[in-house]
C-alpha cells in the first residue's frame, strides 16, 4: 500500500472517530443533534466519502502504472515496433480501427466467462491480480463502477445474440410437515413462473480530436473504455435499481419483498434509538427478515444511497455498539452487521414511503448482456470541427428471479 493511500486511510479513520464521538455525546445526553452538530456530522461524512473516492482513484492510478511497467518489462512494443511477425493485439486492432484503418465497426466481446464480482476488486490481495485486463474487461470495470448493483454479486448472463430468453422465476418453495406413521404425506410443489430477458439498447456518443487518435502515446484503450463504460453504466444503473420492466429492464427494488416498514410520524426515517423497535432495531429486523440460506450467500449485501449511509452510521445496537463497521483495508467495503455495504445513488433516500435500504442475496438478480459492446466511428458527424465521433452500443436486460424473499427492503412509514 502506498504512503498516499495510508494517509488517506488515516484521514478516513480520524473522520470516522470524530463522527463516532459526536454521535456518542448526543446518545449519552439522550438528545438529538444540535444544528451545529448536524453540520459537523454532514461535513465528516462528506470527508469520509471524499477519502473513499480518492483512495479508489489512487489505487486505479497505481494499477495502471503497474500494468504499463509490466508491458515495458515484457518488451510488449505497440505501434511502430520493429516486429513485423508479431500477432496484433486487441489494443493494436482497436487503435487501427479508431484511426479509420479498419472500417466503421468494432465489436468487443468477453473472451470467456466474466465474473462481475472479480472485476470490481481494487487491490491484488482482494483478488484484483487475477482479473484479465483486456479492453472488454476494462470497459466493464468502468461500467460496474457507475452501476453499483453490479458490484453486489448479481448473476450475469453473457449471450452472443439478443433474442429473448426465458428464465425460470421462483415464486414459492415447497414445504414439508410432520407426518405420523402410516400417515398420508402432504404434497406441495415449488411454484415457478418465468421472466423473459430481452435486450434493451443503451447508447452513447464520444467525440475526440484527430490529434488524440494519431498520438501514439495516448492510452486510447483506457480513454474509450472509461468514457463508454461510465456513460453506459450510468444509464443502465438507474433501471437496474428502479426499472419498471416496461420498455426497460426490471429493477431489483421493483420485485424485492417488503421486509420492514418504519413507523408513521417520523418522516420516513429510522426513528429514535431510545424508542424500542426503532433506530438500529429496524436494521436488525430487516437483516433477520431474510432467511439464513440467503444471508449466508457470498452475494448477500446491503444496498443504499450515501444519504442513508450517513443516517445508519449513527445507529447503535442495544449493547451500545455501532452496527456500522468502517473498512480497515483500502478498497474493501464498510460493513453493516458484518455484511458489505454497496453505495448506489439510484436507491431512494430515507423518506416517507421510500424504499431506502435493500438487503439480501443479489445473486438472485439476473443481468443479461447481449452481444458484447458494439463501437462505431464516424468522420462525418463533426467534420467541420475535425472531430471523430464514436458510438458505443450495449444491449442489456435484468430481473429478479427469486420472489420468495431473497432480497428485502426497508420502507419509510406514511405521514
Amino acid at each position: 500500500m502506498s504512503e498516499i493511500v495510508k494517509r488517506l486511510m488515516e484521514t478516513r479513520l480520524r473522520a470516522w472517530n470524530e463522527a463516532k464521538e459526536l454521535a456518542d455525546r448526543a446518545a449519552d445526553e439522550k438528545r438529538a443533534f444540535t444544528g451545529e452538530e448536524d453540520q459537523k456530522w454532514d461535513a465528516l461524512n462528506t470527508e469520509i466519502n471524499t477519502c473513499d473516492e480518492r483512495i479508489k482513484d489512487v489505487l486505479d492510478q497505481e494499477k495502471r502504472a503497474e500494468e504499463a511497467s509490466a508491458l515495458l518489462n515484457r518488451g510488449d512494443k505497440r505501434e511502430g515496433s520493429p516486429n513485423p511477425g508479431a500477432q496484433p493485439t486487441v489494443s493494436d486492432e482497436l487503435r487501427a480501427w479508431a484511426k479509420g484503418e479498419r472500417g466503421r465497426h468494432f465489436d468487443v466481446h468477453p473472451s470467456g466467462p466474466v465474473d462481475m464480482r472479480a472485476l470490481s476488486k481494487l487491490t491484488a490481495p482482494a483478488g484484483g491480480s487475477v482479473v484479465p485486463q483486456g479492453f472488454y474487461n476494462k470497459l466493464m470495470a468502468h461500467l460496474i463502477e457507475n452501476s453499483a448493483i453490479l458490484r453486489a454479486g448479481v448473476t450475469v448472463l453473457n449471450t452472443a445474440s439478443g433474442e429473448t430468453i426465458p428464465v425460470p422465476k421462483t415464486t414459492a418453495h415447497s414445504t414439508a410437515s410432520l407426518t405420523p406413521e402410516a400417515g398420508t404425506i402432504g404434497t406441495t410443489e415449488p411454484q415457478f413462473g418465468s421472466v423473459n430477458l430481452g435486450a434493451y439498447k443503451y447508447g452513447t456518443k464520444i467525440q475526440t480530436s484527430t490529434e488524440l487518435l494519431t498520438d501514439s502515446g495516448v492510452d486510447l484503450e483506457g480513454y474509450l473504455s472509461m468514457q463508454a463504460g461510465r456513460a453506459l453504466g450510468n444509464a443502465f444503473g438507474v433501471h437496474a435499481i428502479v426499472g419498471t420492466g416496461s420498455s426497460q429492464p426490471r429493477g431489483v427494488v421493483t420485485d424485492a419483498t417488503l421486509g420492514v416498514t418504519g413507523a408513521t410520524g417520523i418522516t420516513g426515517g429510522f426513528g429514535s434509538q431510545t424508542t424500542a423497535g426503532q433506530g438500529a432495531d429496524y436494521v436488525i429486523s430487516l437483516f433477520h427478515s431474510v432467511i439464513a440460506p440467503y444471508r449466508q450467500s457470498a452475494s448477500c449485501n446491503w444496498l443504499m444511497s450515501d444519504g442513508t449511509a450517513a443516517v445508519l452510521r449513527k445507529l447503535k445496537d442495544n449493547t451500545g455498539q455501532y452496527i456500522w463497521q468502517p473498512a480497515l483495508v483500502a478498497g474493501d467495503p464498510d460493513l453493516l452487521l458484518s455484511k458489505p455495504v454497496i453505495i448506489d445513488p439510484n436507491v431512494a433516500p430515507v423518506g416517507l414511503g421510500g424504499k431506502s435500504l435493500i438487503f439480501g442475496d443479489f445473486s438472485q438478480y439476473f443481468v443479461r448482456l447481449a452481444g458484447g459492446i458494439r463501437f462505431e466511428r464516424s468522420d462525418d458527424f463533426a467534420f467541420d470541427q475535425d472531430l471523430v465521433t464514436f458510438r458505443a452500443l450495449m444491449r442489456a436486460d435484468a430481473s429478479l428471479v427469486d420472489l420468495t424473499g431473497a432480497i428485502k427492503y426497508f420502507q419509510g412509514g406514511a405521514t
